[in-house]
């Protein structure tokens, strides 16, 4: 499987974030089509005490080819704008491959 990949920086208003994110931006990321599965995990910290990351979210995808069809849809474009329009300075992808 490979999965695209988004990692958070810590919001400056962390309520704001957690509410648009769950209620405005899964929804629409949810509807690309080609899409697995969604993981969300919130970082709470790092072996050394606080982190500058907030979420991290791993979206899967059958393969390469799928991800790409699917970064081409409607539904992938109303999720980017949607994500650059609340987080686009906190951001980070990446395109993942897993190994086994």
């Amino acid at each position: 499987m490979v999965k695209l990949i988004a990692l958070y920086k810590q919001p400056e208003d962390k309520n704001a974030f957690d509410e648009h994110y769950k209620n405005v931006h899964t929804p629409i990321t949810k509807k690309i089509p080609g899409l697995r599965k969604m993981e969300v995990t919130k970082i709470v910290g790092s072996p050394t005490g606080e982190s500058e990351y907030y979420l991290l979210c791993e979206m899967y995808y059958d393969d390469y080819d799928a991800l790409k069809r699917a970064m081409k849809t409607e539904e992938s474009k109303a999720s980017a704008k949607d994500l650059m329009s609340f987080a686009g300075n906190l951001v980070t992808m990446m395109i993942g491959e897993e190994i086994e």
